[in-house]
């Protein structure tokens, strides 16, 4: 590689979306990174988004773009029920990915791309919410025994895409076939702080439910079935005993997001600064102790989606750099999908599964 890593933006949009709104102002923050190039569903769509991205190259073709020898890192940005044909074409390149979560649509898709994965290869799975400055320092406050043996924790947060209405271009989120849904999106993000905060699942029970059946597309008089979960309670415990309630709510919350954790000697508790998913907003931390405030974000001008991104994209580069891997990777993800099967499984079987 070059000073520069330089990356390739599959899913790159000028009107909307999350390679836009988040990966772009994330990417331009970092010195470590140069966008080279960007891809589109079709050439006039990356031709009118390359100003905006700032890229050298526009392709219309995402799997030619994957073997430009220019490129040394892929940013997957496009809808899950097309993460595997590019994920699978950027490993055969030889090149280093950044795939946003969840990684496939199932199981098998998530395995066989995890099993693709080299010893060259470095890989992130984009779960951005764990790298944030307040679950970074909560969870290293816990693993330091700051509280004690940990003993309670009750979450909660939101996922605004599962409401009462859905825009247009996010009717495929309704379906619980193509794999991105509240279960896997609001459902994943949220599970995964709360593993990195009080340890791996041992037991779940659960009950996902689809409590809006129907819903209105925004703007129409058309309706489209809900075939996913809008609503998600999991009741678990840990490994280190600590037992758990998580409530993930479809739609928009009035509330923030709110992870408690109860220890014999206090207490942690960390909310987001806005109403919303727990991912997204700056998220601030309280104890039952004196604690230090929380240090500047990586590139402090940065506010909403981008800025957990760029933290995630900061230990990546940093990763590439010293050659090590320390960031969550497909593994992580796959650990991720099966913890998401096995709570399904409680919740349509009524009974409680173990892992």
């Amino acid at each position: 590689m070059n000073n520069s890593i330089r990356v390739g933006i599959v899913g790159a949009n000028a009107e909307r979306g999350w390679a836009r709104d988040a990966h772009l102002p994330a990417l331009n923050a970092l010195p470590q990174f140069k966008i080279g190039a960007i891809s589109a569903r079709s050439q006039a769509l990356a031709d009118a988004a390359l100003k905006l991205f700032g890229a050298e190259r526009a392709y219309g073709d995402s799997l030619a773009m994957v073997r430009d020898p220019e490129i040394d890192l892929i940013a997957v940005t496009v809808k899950v029920p097309e993460h595997r044909a590019i994920v699978l074409a950027a490993l055969g390149a030889g090149k280093h990915i950044y795939c946003e979560w969840p990684l496939g649509i199932d199981f098998a898709e998530a395995r066989e791309m995890a099993a693709a994965v080299k010893p060259k290869h470095h890989v992130i799975i984009g779960l951005q919410g764990i790298f944030s400055p307040a679950i970074v320092r909560a969870a290293g406050l816990l693993r330091a025994g700051a509280i004690g043996r940990l003993q309670s924790f009750r979450g909660f947060t939101s996922a605004a895409a599962w409401g009462e209405e859905v825009p247009a271009f996010n009717v495929y989120l309704q379906d619980k076939r193509n794999g991105a849904t509240l279960e896997t999106i609001g459902g994943g993000h949220a599970l995964a702080a709360v593993e990195a905060l009080i340890g791996d699942y041992s037991e779940v029970d659960a009950r996902n439910s689809t409590l809006r059946e129907t819903v209105r597309v925004t703007g129409t008089n058309e309706f489209v079935p809900r075939t996913c979960a809008d609503h998600m309670l999991v009741l678990g415990r840990h490994e280190g005993g600590c037992v758990s309630l998580l409530e993930v709510q479809g739609g928009a919350s009035s509330f923030p997001s709110s992870f408690e954790i109860k220890g014999e000697k206090g207490w942690i508790k960390i909310t987001g600064t806005v109403p919303g998913t727990c991912q997204i907003p700056r998220l601030a931390l309280e104890a039952s102790f004196p604690i230090e405030p929380l240090p500047d974000q990586i590139a402090p001008a940065l506010t909403g989606p981008p800025v957990n991104v760029a933290q995630a994209y900061a230990c990546f580069a940093e990763d590439l750099q010293r050659k090590q891997k320390t960031v969550p990777d497909f593994g992580s993800a796959l650990k991720l999908t099966l913890l998401l099967d096995v709570i399904d499984k409680a919740s349509s079987t009524g009974q409680r599964q173990f892992l």
